[in-house]
């Protein structure tokens, strides 16, 4: 029981050290793979070009520190119910840019929904290596384009470990292809392509993030809109009111055909509300009205969901000037463009996104930096012992003449060392002729004389006559200056003196002088 406890609690230890090291790697690998072209500190700049039917919108936005600013928002009115043409289009764009004093940069052409088809299709999540390719492959049978005659894009909303859900947006080359290369004729470069719808939502979104919300836009008899949900497009409609087959005053006069087409409009996105509801969310409507009458408007506010009316709401995007019109789908393009977290599309890339690798240049400056300074802290101090080298040999240099005067000195001092220490030496282990000769005096008897006394290195030869020659040995042996006291030769009486003469030889007693010492002293 207590080895189970014992496991829980380093399970438990475990997981917790692996929460926190994850939650501190991720601001660090944020450090590491920061890229010089991230939105953070990367400036740029981007012209949307928005076809309307009988209008067109542009809009042009900077973006700097991470920090999107509208600066120019302009609506050109063009031909009623008709889209611009090419060259229209194009002069117009170049007379706008002029006109607004926007320089060449790079250009978002934001086209109609109803030029483009959306479909939400599920493929095997075994083809998300391949999924551009499969896209393409299965474009005929999901649409009726062919890859050839389209321009396409596609975004992963929901993955499994069994299926992904995909949007895919596509549009017809043909109606494309002119506006682009109009507009390349006048030195204008198309960048992106993308749908007015995923414009207006990625502006929504911009105002609302993280809010799940359903668009909708109300223009004379015709609605559309789409679902967001988790940052993305996954549902779309649209459609047109029925007229009514009889008078309005008989239905209630305008209120009633306003309720009619309320009516209309909640039938199209209660399904989506159910389907979100079941989720555990709970959306509200953002609506675009245009040429609406009021009472259409309080209608769609009386609904179960909140309505925002977009034109009445704070849209919090910066402007460099006071705009009378906001043109929200050219805007919405702009936002695609400059915005990190926008979800937008490209129907110029068909579907081949180029998978962004792992920034490192700023990790390699790191490491640069880190092994520069490894470098200089295991040079620095060698160059510092060099420095200090150089410094003491300059001072020697400096001062060489005082350094040999001392030497000089020094060998003087250690010669009169040497010879005060010999003078000593000699005074100290080799007793003076005169105290050797003065200790004979004092201990030899009155009744003995000497004849000849002989004093060499170390030895003392004594000859004499004395009353007993035998009474000298003790004597000179107790003598602090004898030792080894011996005859040299046989004593003998002489007669005539009436004395024994003898012949004595002795050691001075003292240190003795190391034969070496005495070699050197004599090649001395």
């Amino acid at each position: 029981m207590t080895r189970t406890i014992a496991i829980k609690k380093l399970v438990s230890i475990a997981s917790d050290s692996a929460i926190k090291l994850k939650e501190m790697w991720k601001p660090l690998q944020r450090i590491l793979t920061f890229s010089i072209a991230d939105d953070i500190i990367a400036p740029k700049k981007n012209l949307c070009v928005s076809i309307e039917k009988g209008s067109m919108s542009i809009a042009y936005g900077s973006r700097f520190l991470s920090q999107i600013k509208i600066r120019k928002s302009r609506k050109y009115p063009m031909d009623q119910e008709k889209y611009p043409q090419p060259e229209v289009l194009a002069s117009s764009v170049t007379l706008a840019m002029s006109d607004l004093g926007i320089a060449k940069t790079d250009v978002t052409l934001s086209i109609p929904k109803a030029w483009a088809i959306i479909k939400i299709a599920e493929f095997p999540s075994t083809v998300k290596e391949k999924l551009s390719d499969v896209v393409s492959y299965e474009l005929d049978r999901l649409t009726p384009l062919s890859p050839e005659d389209a321009f396409y894009d596609f975004r992963v909303l929901k993955e499994n470990s069994k299926k992904l859900t995909l949007l895919i947006v596509v549009a017809k080359a043909d109606s494309i292809t002119p506006y682009v290369n109009a507009l390349r004729e006048k030195g204008i470069h198309v960048s992106r392509v993308t749908v007015n719808l995923s414009c207006i939502v990625t502006l929504c979104h911009y105002m609302d993030k993280g809010t799940d919300f359903i668009f909708l836009e109300i223009k004379g008899d015709r609605y559309e809109g789409a679902l967001f949900l988790d940052g993305s497009i996954t549902s779309t409609f649209t459609g047109s009111f029925s007229t009514p087959p009889i008078p309005p005053l008989a239905r209630g006069g305008e209120g009633g055909v306003e309720k009619s087409k309320v009516d209309t409009i909640m039938t199209e996105i209660e399904p989506l509300i159910d389907a979100v509801k079941k989720q555990g969310k709970a959306p509200q409507i953002i609506a675009i009205l245009k040429d609406s009458s009021p009472t259409l408007k309080e209608m769609l506010k009386l609904q179960s969901l909140p309505v925002r009316i977009l034109n009445e709401t704070d849209t919090k995007i910066k402007l460099s000037e006071p705009q009378e019109e906001l043109t929200y789908a050219a805007i919405g393009g702009v936002l695609e463009s400059l915005w990190s977290k926008a979800k937008g599309i490209n129907l110029l890339e068909k579907g081949r996104h180029e998978i962004s690798k792992t920034p490192m240049a700023f990790t390699i400056i790191l490491i640069c930096a880190i092994i520069a300074l490894w470098i200089l802290y295991m040079v620095a101090p060698l160059r510092i012992e060099e420095k200090r080298l150089k410094e003491i040999d300059h001072q020697i240099m400096l001062r060489r003449e005082e350094v040999r005067k001392v030497e000089a000195l020094k060998k003087e001092i250690d010669t009169l060392s040497n010879e005060i220490s010999t003078i000593n030496n000699f005074k100290e282990n080799r007793p003076m002729a005169l105290n050797i000769l003065k200790e004979l005096t004092t201990i030899l008897p009155k009744t003995a004389w000497l004849i000849r006394v002989r004093i060499i290195e170390t030895t003392v030869e004594i000859e004499g006559y004395a009353s007993s020659a035998t009474e000298l040995l003790p004597k000179l042996e107790a003598s602090k200056y004898f030792q080894k006291v011996a005859f040299a030769s046989p004593t003998f009486r002489d007669a005539g003196m009436r004395a024994d003469r003898f012949n004595i030889k002795m050691e001075i007693e003292g240190p003795k002088i190391d034969e070496e010492e005495r070699v050197k002293s004599e090649k001395k």
